[in-house]
């Protein structure tokens, strides 16, 4: 048999894995790999039976963990499409991307429906309200997950189609309606071909403390089995309870966002913990700083990695432990094999090295497009299929990206336009300084100027607006220095743990 398509490569692992834990989490609910495999079917007939086939759409109210994989699992293997809600959104967030989605099927707990109007509403033809323990173990869960089912049941043979739509990851973000970026079985496979994960078997331990919904499980899940590791997945993230579970379960693979790793880092129990096990620290989902990759790489004694791309790419650029360290500190790398990289012009024209522009990525793991928006959709790309990030950067002479901040996040100081993410790279130097971003105020005379939001490191007196300056001065230009100065006890951040720059905007704004 082959082990394209997710439905095949839940067999498959079942098969080869049996009864190795894939998933554990924090209150000690376990599911295997046999388990995913035979529960699955045992939903999908039940499924079925409520009217569920091949097209249509089942929207995932469910916290992370077994209950959405053995959901999302039965889901593929009757063809019909998953598209997964941040258990993290709001409810008004939550019910806006089950309106776009516009599924057959809800699958929700009450927890996560509370507050939607969805059970009230018409987001789905099909309401199924999930009762899910807490504190259970597996049994537990499994037993509710598969109240719905078929006991031994499983469904009918479904025909390979790589164009069928399997997963619809709804974009992240602080404005405007969500959008849903559809993949199929084939950006699926072309996803994994691109990490080198067709491979069986290999898989370590690792924290999973990102939503299910996100881009990482939906396109990611059939590696994740072809590996036959186990996850460790965390309800909510914090630094002390990930230091501890990495030395608790011998966690090999350290990924996570910068800002995870940089709390970890500065938590006071760091140099307490044992993380000998930890064979690489993999960052992405936003920007990393020299100061970081390089105190990473010191204290935890791995090698480190980054990872860029977007939403609508599936997969982007990165480097590899094996590359120079300047490489990490330095850039996001370069695109992985199979990845085509331009930077271009607000006209679409690729630019020269070492000038800044839109960052734009092509591979077969790009989306087909936002589900039920084509003028969306047309939008996201260029003329020649490109996804069109909506990050600035630049290339340089050995084919590195180099990332300059979202283009909406660009200012204009005095005629000069200003790139937040390069400030915060030299300002995060400092010291005193745990965490910074930098974001506009207007202003009267200079149109708009920067203000350096700041959390003080551990211990630290918070450093002072000239300090900063004097830090940044003869590093950077001028007309990129901040001019005022916000101390904070941390950063607000969106669903996805991304800085929440709206929000801040609404911090540094001058009083009325």
């Amino acid at each position: 048999m082959t082990d394209t398509g997710l439905a095949a490569v839940v067999r498959e692992a079942g098969r080869r894995h049996g009864d190795s834990e894939l998933y554990r989490t924090t209150d000690g609910c376990t599911l295997t790999y046999r388990q995913l495999d035979a529960g699955s079917d045992a939903l999908a007939a039940g499924l079925a039976r409520r009217g569920i086939a091949a097209g249509d759409v089942g929207v995932l109210l469910l916290p992370s963990g077994p209950a959405y994989a053995l959901c999302y699992a039965a889901l593929a293997k009757l063809g019909a499409v998953t598209a997964g809600v941040n258990e993290r959104l709001t409810a008004p967030e939550r019910r806006a991307c089950a309106e776009v989605a516009g599924g057959s099927l809800v699958i929700g707990t009450r927890a996560l429906l509370e507050g939607t109007g969805i059970e009230s509403g018409t987001a789905a033809d099909e309401l199924v309200v999930l009762d899910l323990p807490s504190a259970a173990g597996a049994g537990a869960v499994l037993h509710a997950v598969l109240s719905l089912g078929v006991e031994g049941g499983a469904p009918g043979p479904l025909d390979e189609d790589p164009a069928r739509p399997v997963a619809i990851v709804f974009t992240s973000g602080t404005t405007g309606l969500p959008r849903g970026a559809v993949f199929g079985g084939r950006q699926l496979d072309a996803i994994s071909r691109i990490d080198g994960a067709m491979r069986w078997g290999g898989g370590g331990r690792g924290l999973s403390s990102t939503s299910f919904a996100h881009l990482g499980t939906m396109t990611k899940l059939p590696q994740v089995l072809r590996g036959g590791g186990t996850s460790i997945v965390m309800d909510r993230w914090s630094a002390g309870e990930a230091l501890e579970l990495v030395e608790r379960h011998g966690v090999t693979t350290l990924g996570g966002i910068p800002t995870q790793v940089a709390l970890m880092l500065a938590h006071d129990r760091f140099d307490a913990t044992d993380l000998s096990s930890v064979r690489l620290v993999a960052l992405g989902g936003g920007p990393s700083t020299p100061a970081l990759v390089r105190e990473a790489r010191r204290r935890i004694g791995a090698p480190v990695v980054v990872r860029y791309t977007c939403t609508e790419a599936g997969v982007g650029v990165g480097t590899a432990p094996e590359d120079p360290d300047g490489d990490a500190e330095e850039s996001v790398g370069r695109a992985r094999a199979g990845v085509t990289l331009t930077v271009r012009d607000d006209k679409g024209e690729p630019v020269a090295a070492g000038q800044v522009g839109e960052v734009c990525l092509a591979s077969d793991a790009t989306m087909t497009g936002y589900w039920r928006d084509p003028g969306a959709t047309a939008a996201a790309f260029t003329a020649d299929g490109a996804v069109r990030t909506g990050d600035l950067g630049f290339l340089d002479d050995r084919g590195r990206l180099h990332l300059s901040g979202r283009a909406k996040e660009m200012y204009v100081r005095g005629g000069y336009n200003v790139f937040p993410q390069e400030v915060e790279a030299v300002l995060e130097e400092h010291p005193a300084v745990s965490q910074v971003a930098v974001v506009p105020r207007p202003d009267d005379v200079m149109g708009e100027i920067g203000v350096a939001v700041v959390v003080p490191a551990a211990g630290r007196e918070p450093p002072t607006l000239e300090e900063l300056r004097a830090l940044a001065r003869g590093r950077l230009a001028t007309h990129k220095l901040p001019e005022d100065l916000l101390v904070v006890d941390r950063l607000p951040r969106t669903a996805m743990e991304k800085i929440d720059r709206r929000t801040l905007a609404g911090l540094v704004a001058p009083a009325p």
